[in-house]
């Protein structure tokens, strides 16, 4: 059975995604990446523009499935070698996330509903997902 994950990752690192057909998470590394399955659905949050500063954003930016079945390491820079996963992105809107935040059950505390996201990689039910793929997709999913 298929799973829900959200990656919080800047925009501007989900469009280089985008082109490229890919996932990173966690600054690179690979451990929680190994978790992901083909057929597994994947929001990405993004908190700001970019990484180191950029302007503040708040909205989930692309959806997309898994389809690699193992995570590929790449040589960005001498010093820098991260861990990928292939997928492929859905054609979304950006979505505002505080709409949202009433809607979401893994968004416990309503004053702090960021912390979530400071985990990076994370599961979420497919209820959540239904609300995050309606409001990036403008169709509503039903559950069944």
């Amino acid at each position: 059975m298929s799973r829900c994950w959200i990656n919080t990752v800047s925009r501007e690192h989900v469009l280089w995604g985008v082109e490229g057909g890919y996932t990173q998470a966690d600054h690179g590394k690979n451990t929680r990446l190994r978790r992901l399955e083909p057929g597994d659905t994947l929001a990405f949050y993004s908190p700001r523009t970019q990484m180191r500063g950029g302007e503040p954003l708040q909205e989930f930016t692309a959806l997309a499935t898994v389809t690699g079945d193992e995570v590929f390491q790449v040589e960005m820079t001498p010093e820098f070698h991260p861990w990928r996963l292939a997928v492929d992105f859905h054609t979304v809107a950006p979505a505002p996330i505080k709409p949202l935040l009433p809607r979401l059950s893994f968004i416990t505390d309503q004053q702090r509903w960021g912390y979530p996201f400071r985990r990076g990689l994370f599961e979420i039910s497919a209820d959540d997902m239904a609300v995050i793929r309606e409001a990036l997709t403008g169709v509503a999913v039903t559950q069944g």
